[in-house]
């Protein structure tokens, strides 16, 4: 981040400057310049204050929120506006350089409001425009009594996030309207802190699940992103976190693995704690987990970070037959429609949305319940999967 830094300051330097040029070129009013060149003033000294508080060792959750959608607003319309302003500068090289076409910069200014106004749905809407994932997959070693079986999985609920009620009921309603058998979440209940989630109990407890409610730790959830006070009081809140997911009626696997049992038949759970790739913690271990599962088992893991599938599940002694996880987001941007799927996270995570396959071995992507950071989503909506198993 530090290397592309001085590059995208670079970029947003330049798409600035053209895109003023083009709203100058349509009007001459000066309260508009002066507010133009205001916005970003403001963006900036928001961020000096905020290194100053990180200099301190606070991290001030809404202050990151406002000055990520104030970024997003600001840079994202002008880098949209900036290739029509680019090309028509080529032109006006070779005309010597005559004033700017009033048509062209209502054309940067249309392009650039898109992008704008989108965003502002994305802050608005998007953060609980629910989507319903459907997958079957096929197993020929599935147990005869599961041909059939659906399982709902979420995941990245960040509670600490969340502002209205409505917006999360209206999600939670659509994952009971699933009836699905079985009811999994791979992780990061919480930003933070576990009484992030005081708030939300009721809301969840009403999550029904025929076979059970199962759940496993992700990235946020150790508390590893504040200064706490001491050790205890870091531990006391992955302890009261733990108690919480019990009275919301969640089943908390940690490094363990349970039966779940239909028809005289089971087939193996297994729930792993958080383990990435990178600087991410690794406090999961998949043998520990998986020690008393059967070899000739059918396995279903759940590990929050996909990192862990590539980097130890597919290469595991034991047959992992469909792996869950979360933690990307899918970025909460990008795009995703005809079948066609991108994000900047694609950059970052291979396996970042969806399902993917190696060898007859699954792995799903959740793109997330929830929102962190970007106070919003575009393109990539929050996610509810609901995946069927069928008998080969």
């Amino acid at each position: 981040m530090g290397k592309r830094l001085p590059f995208m300051l670079f970029v947003w330097f330049v798409a600035d400057i053209y895109f003023f040029e083009a709203v100058q070129t349509l009007t001459a009013n000066e309260i508009i310049l002066h507010a133009y060149w205001l916005g970003d003033i403001l963006l900036v000294v928001g961020f000096i204050y905020l290194i100053g508080l990180r200099s301190a060792k606070q991290s001030p959750a809404n202050l990151i929120t406002w000055l990520m959608a104030l970024t997003l607003l600001t840079i994202v319309p002008k880098i949209f506006a900036f290739p029509i302003l680019f090309l028509e500068d080529i032109t006006r090289f070779f005309r010597h350089f005559p004033p700017r076409e009033i048509w062209v910069s209502a054309l940067a200014v249309f392009v650039a409001a898109v992008p704008f106004f989108s965003l502002i749905y994305g802050m608005s809407g998007g953060r609980h425009h629910y989507k319903v994932h459907r997958t079957m997959l096929e197993f020929p070693d599935l147990p005869q009594a599961f041909d059939g079986f659906t399982i709902t999985q979420l995941s990245d609920i960040h509670a600490g996030s969340f502002t209205s009620k409505s917006g999360v009921e209206k999600g939670i309603a659509l994952v009971n309207k699933q009836k699905s058998d079985l009811l999994l979440f791979t992780g990061d209940m919480v930003n933070n802190k576990a009484d992030e989630m005081d708030p939300w109990k009721d809301t969840f407890s009403k999550l029904t699940a025929p076979f059970g409610k199962y759940s496993v730790l992700g990235n946020h959830d150790y508390g590893d992103y504040i200064k706490w006070g001491s050790k205890q009081a870091k531990y006391a809140n992955l302890n009261r976190l733990k108690k919480v997911q019990q009275e919301i009626g969640f089943n908390l696997l940690l490094n363990e693995a349970v039966k779940i049992e239909k028809g005289g038949q089971s087939i193996a759970l297994i729930g792993v704690e958080n383990w990435g790739k990178g600087g991410f913690h690794k406090y999961g271990s998949l043998t520990k987990a998986a020690e008393n599962v059967p070899d000739d088992a059918f396995k279903i893991l759940m590990s929050h970070d996909p990192s862990h599938w590539e980097a130890k599940t597919l290469e595991h002694l034991k047959h992992i037959h469909l792996a869950l996880a979360g933690h990307t987001h899918g970025m909460q941007f990008g795009i995703e429609l005809f079948g066609f799927q991108w994000s900047p996270v694609k950059y970052i995570y291979p396996q970042w949305a969806g399902l993917y396959e190696q060898n007859g071995k699954y792995l799903y992507v959740n793109r997330g319940f929830g929102f962190l950071g970007f106070k919003g989503r575009l393109g990539i909506w929050p996610e509810i999967t609901v995946i069927t198993l069928k008998k080969a």
